[in-house]
């Protein structure tokens, strides 16, 4: 007969906050799920325990009696514990919750405690251990698919390893084609909730009118066409990860509503009476300056350090063109692979033309020039030639706002069409996306260019069907 495999260790959990009472319900509902509980009134007594033997996770008040909770978990992440931490903070105290997550807390929890909201995080802090051991060992094919050594990407890659660990919200900054979905994603398959969906959402893409339903879901009967229950994408999440992207084209009153469901972990869908807790972690990505926006009143304050708790920058390609021979090199397997051209290769001519070219569009753009030299090259070597003419270099003096407007869209045949209000929506769709490419799709900006407000701008790019993709 086999030896019998030794049962897993009971998870230990230490409360520590100067509320008896508080401490009390805490330690029920936590030894109800068959945890083992310790309790601490104070910094000194939680010392105490601490040195005495290790806990799997600490819930600890951001006050107490004989001093402040940040104290204990400055002294842990000296210390370099395997604790998981979980603070407890009053409402609306959103700069000392992100304080915490930022030295290095799990978690935290927003009083009056939620005992469902209680269990979810415990639940996640527990199986970090194991599920991120493994996570952080196993290749991730998103990490995989961010390729280059670069001194840029080596620290984005080590960013995105340190912030898999715990459920601090994570902002995603950088231009268009650099690859923030994907390092997203990265995240998520490194982080302990890998197993869960990844649940991607363009938040660009959503007519304002359905924002609130699309995302925290509606009930049959909720409105007029509401014939079936709706879940939102924070449910969709569940036990996993929820990424906004271009979340700086939220409108402000979306904002609102978010903030408080990033706050309290809590949302209502439209047609119910209650809140109901989500277990989601939050990434957000952005093209866009948040902090100018913030500065400009379009985007709320709150949100952004609510959002940006760890951040991460992507660098743009022309910032590492010490990357671009393997970038090309991976680009191209893809390639020969879709074309069935195994010979397919980059000659070394058009390999220096890629290293004069600025990338605007970054990777995107890249991937877009092989694709379409690999299309006309006349052999299997990629010549200069094949890649077209690549723009250089943009000049040291930027034109001013006149002077690239009036180098915007295309020149006027000499012959007049036949279908004249055609004819001029298509010269005034190629002047928008001239104006969207330079400025990196940012509407502002275009609109600023063209001499539009940004409700003008908005209307014409929805009258003419212009897409993000489009743009690019």
């Amino acid at each position: 007969m086999s030896e019998a495999t030794s049962p897993a260790p009971t998870p230990r959990i230490l409360v520590v906050d100067d509320e008896p009472d508080l401490r009390e319900i805490y330690a029920l509902t936590l030894i109800r799920e068959g945890w083992e509980v310790a309790e601490a009134a104070g910094v000194a007594e939680a010392r105490a325990l601490l040195e005495q033997s290790g806990f799997d996770v600490a819930i600890v008040d951001m006050r107490l009696r004989d001093g402040e909770g940040m104290e204990l978990l400055a002294w842990l992440a000296a210390q370099r514990r395997s604790e998981r931490v979980i603070m407890a903070t009053a409402y609306g105290n959103a700069a000392t919750a992100v304080q915490a997550l930022k030295t290095g807390a799990f978690d935290y929890l927003t009083k009056p405690v939620d005992l469902r909201q209680l269990r979810l995080v415990v639940r996640s802090a527990l199986s970090l251990g194991l599920a991120a051991a493994v996570a952080q060992t196993r290749p991730a094919p998103a990490l995989q698919a961010l390729v280059g050594d670069s001194a840029p990407m080596r620290a984005v890659k080590d960013t995105l390893r340190r912030a898999a660990r715990g459920m601090a919200p994570v902002l995603i900054q950088g231009e268009s084609g650099t690859g923030k979905e994907l390092a997203a994603r990265a995240l998520h398959e490194l982080s302990n909730r890998c197993a869960g969906p990844f649940v991607p959402v363009n938040c660009s893409a959503i007519p304002e009118h359905l924002l609130e339903a699309e995302f925290f879901g509606y009930r049959k009967g909720a409105f007029t066409g509401a014939v079936n229950s709706h879940d939102g994408f924070f449910a969709a999440a569940a036990g996993g990860t929820l990424f906004l992207d271009e979340i700086g084209e939220l409108p402000m009153a979306m904002q609102a509503k978010l903030l408080r469901a990033v706050q309290e972990r809590r949302v209502r869908a439209i047609g119910e009476t209650a809140e109901a807790p989500v277990d989601v972690r939050l990434v957000s990505a952005t093209h866009r300056d948040l902090a100018r926006c913030v500065a400009e009143g379009s985007f709320r304050q709150d949100l952004y350090y609510r959002l940006n708790v760890i951040d991460v920058t992507l660098p743009a390609l022309r910032e590492r063109l010490d990357d671009l021979p393997q970038l090309a090199d991976a680009l191209l397997a893809r390639i020969r692979r879709d074309q069935e051209r195994p010979a397919l290769r980059l000659g070394a001519q058009a390999l220096a033309a890629l290293g004069r070219h600025d990338f605007q569009g970054n990777v995107r753009e890249l991937e877009n020039m092989l694709q379409r030299a690999a299309a006309l090259a006349a052999s299997d070597t990629i010549g200069a030639d094949d890649l077209g003419a690549p723009a250089g270099a943009a000049a040291d003096r930027a034109p001013t706002p006149a002077a690239e407007r009036a180098q915007l869209g295309p020149q006027l045949s000499p012959e007049l069409p036949l279908d004249l209000p055609a004819y001029l929506d298509q010269v005034e769709r190629a002047i928008l996306l001239d104006a969207l490419r330079r400025t990196r799709f940012n509407r502002t900006a275009a609109a600023q260019l063209l001499g539009l407000n940004l409700r003008q701008m908005r209307y014409r790019i929805e009258r003419l069907g212009i897409r993000d993709d489009d743009a690019r």
